[in-house]
């Protein structure tokens, strides 16, 4: 039996795990992104252990560079977090591990798992959208995911702000107000002044104009992509009430333009393999590298 090395790597955590073709993990451990120096090491002492390795996948945190052809393929780009700024994650893989090593976004990891094993099987074109920290999104058509200059950064869209509504500046970085700007869970914390989003109760205001963002940035989506099925993952959108408000609100804006399904509970859904969306498709990303199928 193939056995694959998957490494979801965010923000916070790096998660690693060992695993089959059929989704099944084997071995798993959880390292904390601190600086490359650091982590790195960790992250290629565990696979050292698992001699059977065929070849490792890498679901990241960006901007990276997925072009296989571009001068810096494998490289985290600009990101914000500083000490990764052009690290070059996949030589450190290769020439830590000597194993081919596969290379994608961290939320087209969590879409490739959900296509193949999760709430995505059996759609010919999905979008996955991860609402936590920042917001990130990727799009598959028939099991591929859709790259052309870059990867896709839905989650820097421009939406709709009515600062007289809403006077929060948004916090991205970069845009400010774009809409993980405005929707992310960062943003969240930093508008209502809370540690975090869990200690607003569930009929607190924001969660309608959390809802309105939502449903703002999805119709773009919907509208230009035509996606079969949308998931929904992230911390933000373990808040249940959230799904039938964004419901709500996506008919309304929508506003028969186009067919939207009768039951949206249907169309627009949580993960089926809740928080393993993202190593369990690293493990795809692995068998990519192998030269198989997606």
């Amino acid at each position: 039996m193939s056995l694959y090395g998957g490494i979801e790597a965010g923000g916070t955590k790096f998660v690693c795990a060992v695993g089959d073709a059929a989704g099944q993990i084997t071995d798993e451990c959880v390292i904390k992104t601190t600086v490359p120096e650091e982590t790195l090491p960790q992250v290629i002492d565990f696979f050292k252990k698992h001699k059977t390795l065929t070849a490792i996948g890498i679901g990241s945190f960006g901007p990276i560079e997925t072009n296989p052809t571009a001068k810096k393929y494998g490289y985290i780009l600009h990101t914000p977090k500083k000490a990764w700024i052009n690290c070059d994650f996949v030589g450190a893989i290769k020439k830590g591990l000597d194993l081919p090593v596969g290379f994608d976004t961290d939320v087209t990891a969590a879409a490739l798992g959900e296509y193949h094993y999760g709430a995505g099987k059996g759609f010919y074109n999905m979008l996955y959208m991860t609402v936590g920290t920042g917001i990130g999104a990727s799009t598959l058509i028939d099991g591929k995911p859709l790259h052309g200059l870059d990867h896709s950064e839905m989650g820097h869209m421009l939406i709709p702000h009515d600062k007289e509504k809403d006077g929060f500046p948004g916090c991205c970085v970069y845009h400010g107000d774009c809409f993980e700007g405005l929707a992310c869970g960062t943003a969240i914390k930093a508008r209502w002044q809370v540690r975090s989003a869990l200690d607003l109760p569930p009929d607190h205001e924001a969660w309608d104009l959390e809802a309105d963002y939502l449903a703002a940035g999805l119709m773009n989506c919907i509208l230009i992509l035509s996606p079969q099925r949308i998931i929904l993952g992230g911390g933000v959108m373990r808040q249940e009430q959230l799904f039938p408000l964004l419901y709500k609100k996506i008919k309304q804006k929508i506003h028969d333009y186009i067919n939207l399904p009768d039951n949206l509970s249907d169309y627009i859904v949580p993960p089926g393999l809740e928080d393993r969306s993202g190593v369990v498709g690293a493990f795809v990303i692995a068998r990519q590298a192998l030269g198989g199928n997606l």
